[in-house]
């Protein structure tokens, strides 16, 4: 039987996770603002918790209807077989979002739907579940248009980007769903030689090698549908054992990363002694101004600093310049993508980018600049603005 689901992503991949999640088994696969909504069985939902790179969550809709008032939607809540799928000894947690949603108030309405779900239980059963806010058994979203709500159980539990390794994060962190779905966008293939020259806690790195090993991202961590009453522990099992046994041996891989900041290149070693992939990138402390390519060629990658890791806004306009200038001298024959929410960047740097892909990292709007640099020309290079 056919479920709905709804995966939200990083704005500016939903057309990409759209064509993950059809690999998957998902059928009416459909790319809107912020996800993608689709239909498919209870494996297509497992092997996508297990599998995307880019999702967010997989959410599963168990109910929808129109409202005018918080009763309509204290009613669609109270209506819902919660009791089939777990019990008064589960814990929850409401979650509201809306968009044009005339209700003034989306705390009230989160205590309606907690209400709702916990008068459903002490009438099925007589006692109602607790609230967690902290680490819920079951979290329900609810999710409200200007006259339509609709209510999901997430199968997931903690976000997708959270693969169950990194112990080291640094400052202004990359999500994981976000730095596969970068690499999506480069064309990169794994026999392709993949430079990370300014890798922080190696978040490229480690997605680059998992892809080219194929190592499904949820393989270290657990899920929300897990705990659900309806859950099928054999059907579980066997996808994870068929991931398992389609992931590649470790080996070395045409990988690498450094950075300017010898701490940022030791968090980075961390995090991929933690996925289990130390022994497949190469690993280096080294300045992205005079560092020199691997090979003749391949994709370059980066999220340039944004002024925290540099320091003074002076300092960083003085940066990109000489970016430029190290990436038309040493990268000739490359693929060099940035990835930034700086506007200043593709003023200051002096190459004329070939593409620009708008994406969102968090709240925040960037552009992933792509500059095909020509080995033994100049036709990449423009002028800079007058200092």
């Amino acid at each position: 039987m056919a479920e709905t689901f709804f995966s939200p992503c990083p704005r500016g991949l939903e057309a990409l996770l759209a064509e993950e999640l059809v690999t998957f088994g998902a059928r009416a696969a459909r790319a809107v603002h912020g996800g993608v909504s689709w239909e498919g069985d209870w494996d297509a939902c497992r092997r996508a918790n297990l599998e995307s790179r880019l999702a967010t969550r997989v959410l599963w809709r168990v109910g929808q209807g129109r409202y005018r008032a918080e009763v309509d939607i204290y009613k669609l809540a109270y209506s819902v077989t919660w009791a089939k799928w777990f019990t008064a000894d589960d814990t929850i947690r409401i979650y509201v979002t809306a968009q044009k949603s005339p209700l003034k108030s989306l705390e009230f309405i989160t205590l309606r739907v907690k209400d709702a779900v916990c008068d459903h239980f002490r009438t099925v059963a007589g006692r109602r579940p607790n609230v967690d806010t902290a680490d819920p058994a079951v979290r329900i979203h609810l999710f409200l248009t200007v006259d339509t709500a609709t209510l999901y159980v997430d199968t997931s539990g903690e976000p997708l980007y959270k693969r169950g390794y990194k112990p080291a994060a640094v400052e202004a962190p990359l999500k994981e769903n976000l730095a596969a779905g970068i690499l999506r966008l480069t064309g990169w293939q794994a026999d392709e030689a993949l430079v990370d020259p300014m890798c922080g806690s190696g978040t490229f790195l480690i997605e680059a090698a998992q892809m080219a090993l194929d190592i499904a991202p949820g393989l270290g961590r657990g899920f929300a549908f897990e705990r659900l009453r309806i859950h099928d522990r054999g059907a579980w099992a066997a996808l994870r054992r068929a991931a398992e046994q389609r992931r590649k041996p470790a080996r070395v891989l045409p990988i690498f990363g450094s950075d300017v900041v010898g701490e940022w290149v030791r968090r980075s070693r961390m995090n991929l002694d933690a996925a289990g992939l130390a022994d497949c990138v190469r690993l280096d402390r080294a300045d992205v101004l005079e560092r020199t390519p691997p090979a003749a060629a391949g994709v370059m990658v980066a999220n340039p600093p944004y002024g925290v890791r540099i320091g003074e806004a002076e300092e960083l306009l003085a940066f990109y310049p000489r970016l430029g200038d190290a990436l038309k001298q040493r990268w000739g024959g490359w693929r060099c993508y940035l990835f930034s929410a700086d506007p200043e960047l593709p003023k200051r740097i002096g190459l004329k980018a070939s593409r620009r892909t708008p994406l969102f990292n968090g709240a925040l709007e960037c552009r992933l600049f792509e500059y095909r640099m020509v080995a033994g020309s100049n036709r990449e290079r423009t002028p800079r603005p007058q200092e």
